[in-house]
């Protein structure tokens, strides 16, 4: 999310009833957003997200319907960004199936222009808490990958030269600074090589 003190987040507002979206729009504004465009309907809203670039998603509506959900499903997968929705009427499959197509706060009956700011302030807060935890378990997930990756040529090094796994590592270490690579680099390319030769089992 890149809006700032100087540069107001951008907010993509979408609502079919055109005085309820105005009324939006003025708060919003009042609240110190700035609305890069306003559509109707959520159809082809991955392509309109595209255009407009915007920090923020606002759907008003009476209550979301599957290809709505679907529509927030394909823009959340692509360009991960705060969704808030207000609905009107809903029941509990729609807003779990809401929150699971990345709709950062659902809320019920309830819009009115002094609302807007907490409610806006609590999904950025919320998006950048669950950002923070996916972008944690996603580095968890790659340390572990190299961490596997390392292992299996420090195997495949003690196999072929039979040395110490220790040795192993410091021979991998060594070639990394001697080349100016990382260490799971090297490994890959001990990998890759011993597999090539046929002799890639650790």
């Amino acid at each position: 999310m890149k809006g700032t003190c100087d540069a107001p987040l951008r907010i993509l507002l979408v609502d079919a009833d055109g005085e309820r979206a105005a009324m939006l729009e003025r708060a919003l504004a009042d609240a110190g957003y700035l609305v890069a465009a306003r559509i109707p309907g959520a159809d082809d809203l991955l392509e309109r997200v595209r255009a407009h670039t915007p920090d923020m998603i606002i759907v008003d509506v009476t209550a979301p319907n599957r290809d709505m959900l679907e529509q927030m499903r394909s823009v959340s997968r692509e360009r991960a960004q705060p969704i808030v929705m207000f609905v009107d009427e809903t029941d509990e499959a729609l807003a779990i199936e809401a929150v699971r197509a990345g709709v950062t706060s659902y809320i019920v009956d309830g819009l009115s222009p002094a609302r807007v700011k907490p409610i806006m302030d609590v999904a950025i807060a919320r998006f950048r808490a669950v950002q923070e935890l996916r972008d944690e378990l996603a580095r968890t997930k790659a340390t572990l990958v190299e961490r596997r990756q390392i292992d299996r040529a420090k195997g495949i090094l003690m196999n072929q030269r039979g040395i110490t796994e220790d040795e192993a590592y410091k021979a991998l270490r060594k070639l990394a600074m001697d080349k100016s690579k990382r260490l799971v680099e090297i490994a890959e390319q001990v990998i890759s090589v011993s597999e090539l030769l046929g002799t890639g089992k650790a």
